[in-house]
């Protein structure tokens, strides 16, 4: 069995990478399949167990780590676990399709580590910390106290940006989802 592309999007929350796979998987030519994460969290809002997180208990997700399960993973927040199972990979190829994951950054720079020559790594730059903020309020999901932290997280993650292939500056939605589109296109075909 051939394996197919492995095609990471990260950036801080709010800075629109979820809008931009949701756009990539719409479109065929791509032969896309989301990679769903396990996390150990609660469901925010409308989340469904299986499409948009695998939910799992602390205890379960630490057990994975344990037995090796895990391509990558990552305690985002304290005892706030996601990670990439090694199943969910391997479902995917099975069905012939490239993976597209919406990662945090850490998570997406171990993908590229272990599969360098079949991930292309994209982070996706917010016009600004303060519109993030803005955003990350819009949702109306998380506590002021959750959104502080995100921003925190956020200058850190930041920093990483250059170590990523290609960054997309979503300034502007349409043109990124345009930008994002050529890319992962042109790293599919290539």
């Amino acid at each position: 069995m051939k394996n197919g592309k492995l095609i990471v999007f990260s950036a801080p929350s709010g800075s629109g990478k979820t809008t931009i796979v949701r756009h990539l998987l719409g479109i065929d030519e791509l032969n896309l399949e989301f990679s769903v994460s396990a996390t150990s969290r609660e469901p925010r809002g409308e989340e469904i167990d299986g499409k948009d997180y695998y939910f799992i208990s602390l205890e379960e997700f630490k057990k994975h780590i344990k037995n090796h399960d895990f391509l990558e993973w990552e305690e985002v927040y304290r005892d706030n676990f996601y990670g990439t199972l090694n199943s969910e990979i391997e479902r995917i190829w099975a069905q012939g399709k490239n993976v597209i994951f919406d990662i945090d950054v850490a998570g997406g720079l171990r993908i590229k580590r272990k599969y360098p020559e079949e991930t292309l790594a994209v982070f996706v730059k917010p016009p600004s910390i303060d519109e993030l903020k803005i955003r990350l309020k819009k949702r109306s999901t998380e506590s002021d106290e959750k959104i502080s932290m995100r921003i925190a997280k956020a200058s850190v993650e930041l920093a990483t940006a250059p170590q990523f292939d290609e960054i997309i500056k979503n300034y502007d939605l349409d043109v990124a989802k345009e930008e994002a589109h050529k890319l992962v296109r042109d790293f599919i075909n290539k």
